[in-house]
């Protein structure tokens, strides 16, 4: 798996070593099912560094626990993005899943620096769930697949109805965080900006989930942020978080 990652060529531009994404992929295995099937989850992590700092802001913190597949040892992972479901469906789910992680990784750090710049690989995430292994006990890439499943993360990055969240993610880390070495109070409105933003998704659009996925892993961030705000910015900010990312209401109840 580690080797599927890093030597697998994801995108066509040379990174230097400093702009590489910190990520990480954590398969763990709950079940044994048989055959050499597998059920487990896949918790994935990935940071992109801010201008001018050696801090590290978080974009994607999220788990998958829907992850089924077969795996013999010493099998090599393949994935063909033209040909997802391979030639067994059970042992193509595994690669596919990762892979669409992959390309959502890249899709997300693209878009920070870029408004709309992660679309080629949010569209590439889109075709490995419209070609989705399926079959057996395969889940995860269907609309009813549970209340969070890959499919509505991705809809949430390509649907029109959530065009704002590319905007989002673009203020909230370009205008916002690689600003805040130099303009902190620039860099805290462009992050209240980003919030703004996902007010409006979230009341157009209730209980949305990429709405709850962008903020995963962000409280403590948002937190110093707004932390030595004026008042009023501490304010706005306090209130919009407490209804946006309610798991850590007690978090943001720290900002006074």
């Amino acid at each position: 798996l580690t080797n599927f990652v890093n030597n697998r060529k994801w995108t066509p531009d040379v990174y230097q070593p400093q702009e590489k994404i910190r990520c990480n992929f954590l398969l763990t295995i709950e079940q044994e099912l048989g055959n050499n099937q597998y059920k487990g989850t896949l918790t994935i992590q990935a940071a992109r560094p801010t201008y001018n700092t050696s801090y590290l802001s978080p974009i994607i913190n999220f788990m998958d626990n829907e992850v089924t597949f077969k795996y013999v040892e010493f099998q090599p992972i393949e994935f063909n993005e033209n040909r997802v479901q391979g030639s067994d469906a059970s042992i193509a789910n595994l690669p596919a899943v990762v892979a669409f992680y992959a390309n959502l990784i890249l899709g997300m750090d693209y878009a920070s620096y870029s408004l709309r710049g992660g679309d080629p690989y949010f569209q590439k995430a889109q075709n490995i769930v419209n070609n989705a292994p399926e079959g057996g006990q395969i889940s995860g890439w269907k609309p009813f697949d549970g209340l969070r499943n890959r499919f509505k993360l991705i809809e949430g990055l390509v649907d029109n109805r959530f065009a704002l969240m590319h905007d989002a993610i673009y203020s909230y880390y370009r205008t916002g965080m690689d600003n805040f070495y130099e303009r902190e109070k620039e860099a805290r409105v462009g992050i209240l900006n980003a919030l703004n933003f996902l007010n409006t998704i979230n009341r157009e659009n209730p209980n949305s989930m990429i709405v709850q996925f962008f903020f995963q892993g962000k409280s403590n961030e948002l937190v110093k942020v707004f932390s030595k705000a004026d008042g009023e910015i501490k304010n706005q900010a306090r209130d919009l978080l407490v209804k946006l990312d309610v798991t850590n209401t007690n978090v943001y109840k720290e900002l006074k």
